[in-house]
C-alpha cells in the first residue's frame, strides 16, 4: 500500500509548487505527520506541521530537474509474503519487522554482533561510553545470529541472500571469524564486513581469516584523503587496503559526506580508488544523516544531498564523471523484470525509492582516465526495451520466441566503439539476460569501479514513502527484520530498545569478559612509527599514501 496521496488543494500549503503529499514524523515528539513534498528554487524541499512544536522545512533533493528524471524510475517491489509483525491497529512506522506493507524484499540485511568501537567519532551513534548511566555492551550470541540468519533466508518470495557484518566495529570480537562461518552456513552467499580497517592494519593476517572464512568483501570507512578529512583512519586505510590486496579480498570505501566538512574531496576519494582499482571494487557516498538535535541553521551547514554530491564529483573529477552518468537504483528492475519473465521466478530486485541511491559504472581508459558505462551503453534505451519485452511475455507471448528475437537487438544498445578496451559488454548482457550464464558478471566487476550514493533519512527529512520501499534490513534476535530508516531513525523505538533488551550492563559485561571496555580503544599505534621503520606496502598503496600525506 503506498502513501502517496491525491492533495485536496484544501490541505496543501499555500504559495509552493507541489510534487506529492507523504506522512513523516515530528523530529521532536515523533508524532506521525502529513507531510508535503514540493519545489522552490529548482530544488526538492519536505514540510511538515506538528501542532506542539510547528513547521519543520528541509531540504529533500539538491536538483528538482534530477528528481524527476530519477522519479521515471519509480518502481514498486515484491514485499513481503511472510510478514514478521501485524500491521493491525497501528500506522507506520510504529511497528517495523517487516509487516505486510511493505513493498521491498530484503536486498542487504545488517547484523550488528557488537555496539562496541575502538574509536569515539562525534558524529557516531554507536560508542558506548563506560560511566554513562545505563550503558550496556550489545553482542548477541552464535546461537542468536544463527536464528536472525534463518529468518533472513526464510523470507518469500524471496529469501534474503546477502548479510552486511556491522557494529560498532566488528573486528573487536574474537569469534568473528566463527561468526562468519555461522552466517555462511546458513546458506546466505554474499558477506561483508562493515569495519574502519583498524583492526587489520595492524593486524594483517586478519584480512585472509576473514576472507577464507567467508567474507565477500570489506565495506570500509573512508572519509577524505587528508588527515584532516578523515582522522578516522586517514594513516591507517592504506594498510588495511594492502593487507585486502594480498589476500583477494575486495574493498568498499564508503565515506559519509558532509556539508563543509569533506565535500571538497570527493573526487580526490575517487581518485584514490582508482590507484588501488585492482583491490577496491566500488565507493559508495553517504550524504550525512542528521542524528539529534540541530537548529535549522546547523542542517543547512551540513546538510548534502544525492545531487549535491553528483554536481560536486562532476566538477572534481574534471567532467569524466558527469551528473547524466548516474541512475536511481531502481533503473535495474526492468532487467529483473525480463529474467522473472523468462525464467518464471521471483527474482533478486533493487526496489528502493528512487531519491534513497543512486550509482554508475566507471571504467578506466588507456589514458587512465574514467569512462562511466552512460559513455558506451544505452541504458535508458535498453531498460525500456527490457520493459517492453517483459510485458510481451507477460502478456501471453512465447518467450523463447521473445528471447531469440531479443538477442540482436540488446546488442544494439552498445556503442563498440567507445567501450573501454578489454570490455565485451554485449557478450555479458547476453550470457546474463538471454542465456541466464552469471559467471562473465564477475570479469564485469573487476575491469570496473562501481560509484554509489545512499542517502540514509533522519527526522527531518523521514518519508514513509520512502521507508516503505527500504530494502536495506536489520535482523534482530527477537527475530523481526527492521528496515534500517526505521531502526536508526527513530531508535528509542527500535535500535536502542532491542540492544538494551539484549545487552548487558557495562559493569556485568566486564565481570563476564574480564577485560574493561576501554581496553581496546585505538591508541594510534600506526600513527607513531618511529624515524627509519619500514612498513611494507605494495606500490600503487604507498604511493598514493605518499601522495594524500602530503596533503595533511
Amino acid at each position: 500500500m503506498a502513501i502517496t496521496q491525491l492533495v485536496d488543494e484544501k490541505e496543501a500549503p499555500k504559495g509552493i509548487n507541489l510534487i506529492r503529499k507523504t506522512q513523516s514524523i515530528c523530529p521532536e515528539c515523533n508524532r506521525i505527520l502529513p507531510a508535503f513534498v514540493f519545489e522552490r528554487d529548482h530544488k526538492v524541499f519536505m514540510t511538515k506541521t506538528c501542532p506542539e512544536h510547528g513547521e519543520t522545512e528541509e531540504l529533500y533533493f539538491g536538483d528538482y530537474d534530477m528528481y524527476m528524471q530519477f522519479s521515471t524510475y519509480w518502481s514498486d517491489g515484491k514485499g513481503t509474503h511472510a510478514p514478521n509483525v501485524k500491521i493491525e491497529n497501528c500506522q507506520c512506522p510504529a511497528n517495523c519487522g517487516l509487516c505486510s506493507n511493505h513493498l521491498s524484499h530484503t536486498g542487504l540485511s545488517n547484523i550488528i554482533v557488537t555496539n562496541r568501537c575502538d574509536l569515539t567519532c562525534w558524529y557516531c551513534f554507536f560508542y558506548v561510553k563506560k560511566g554513562l548511566e545505563g550503558a550496556y555492551v550489545y553482542e548477541p550470541t552464535q546461537d542468536q545470529i544463527t536464528m536472525m540468519a534463518r529468518a533472513l533466508k526464510a523470507e518469500r518470495p524471496v529469501p534474503g541472500n546477502s548479510v552486511q557484518i556491522t557494529g560498532g566495529e566488528p573486528t573487536l570480537r574474537d569469534d568473528l571469524p566463527e561468526i562468519i562461518k555461522i552466517i555462511k552456513r546458513e546458506g546466505v552467499d554474499h558477506i561483508q564486513l562493515n569495519t574502519n580497517g583498524i583492526n587489520i592494519a595492524l593486524h594483517p593476517e586478519l584480512a585472509k581469516i576473514y576472507k577464507d572464512a567467508g567474507v565477500s568483501n570489506l565495506y570500509m570507512s573512508f572519509d577524505g584523503v587528508t588527515a584532516k578529512t578523515n582522522p578516522k583512519n586517514h594513516w591507517e586505510a592504506p594498510y588495511a587496503i594492502d593487507a585486502c590486496r594480498k589476500a583477494h579480498l575486495g574493498v568498499v570505501l564508503v565515506p559519509t559526506v558532509i556539508k563543509s566538512i569533506n565535500d571538497h574531496e570527493l573526487g580526490g576519494i575517487i581518485d584514490f580508488a582508482k590507484t588501488n582499482i585492482d583491490t577496491v571494487r566500488a565507493v559508495n557516498f553517504q550524504p550525512v544523516s542528521l542524528t539529534g538535535r540541530m537548529s535549522k541553521k546547523e542542517r543547512e551547514k551540513y546538510r548534502i544531498t544525492i545531487p549535491d554530491c553528483v554536481h560536486r564529483i562532476e566538477d572534481q573529477t574534471n567532467g569524466e564523471v558527469t551528473a547524466d552518468s548516474w541512475f536511481p537504483v531502481p533503473s535495474c528492475s526492468p532487467i529483473t523484470h525480463f529474467i522473472e519473465a523468462v525464467t518464471k521466478k521471483p527474482q533478486y530486485e533493487l526496489s528502493i525509492h528512487f531519491a534513497c541511491g543512486a550509482g554508475t559504472y566507471v571504467y578506466l581508459d588507456n589514458n587512465k582516465k574514467l569512462v562511466p558505462i552512460s559513455k558506451f551503453v544505452d541504458v535508458r534505451g535498453l531498460t525500456e526495451y527490457l520493459d517492453e519485452k517483459s510485458e510481451e511475455i507477460n502478456s501471453g507471448r512465447n518467450r523463447w520466441i521473445t528471447l531469440a528475437t531479443s538477442a540482436t537487438k540488446i546488442m544494439s544498445f552498445i556503442d563498440k566503439e567507445k567501450q573501454p578496451e578489454g570490455l565485451n559488454m554485449g557478450k555479458m548482457l547476453f550470457d546474463a539476460l538471454v542465456r541466464h550464464d552469471y559467471s562473465a558478471i564477475g570479469q564485469f566487476h573487476l575491469k570496473s569501479l562501481f560509484l554509489g550514493m545512499m542517502h540514509f533519512q533522519d527526522k527531518y527529512n523521514q518519508d514513509e514513502e520512502r521507508l516503505q520501499r527500504c530494502d536495506i534490513h536489520y535482523l534482530t534476535p527477537d527475530l523481526r527484520i527492521i528496515p534500517f530508516c526505521s531502526f536508526n531513525v527513530i531508535p528509542e523505538w527500535y535500535r536502542d530498545r532491542v540492544q538494551k533488551k539484549f545487552g548487558v550492563p557495562v559493569e556485568e559485561w566486564e565481570k563476564q569478559t574480564g577485560e574493561k571496555l576501554e581496553a581496546k580503544l585505538y591508541r594510534g599505534e600506526l600513527r607513531k612509527v618511529r624515524p627509519g621503520q619500514k612498513i611494507e606496502m605494495s606500490c600503487s598503496t604507498s604511493e598514493i599514501f605518499s601522495k594524500v600525506s602530503n596533503l595533511q
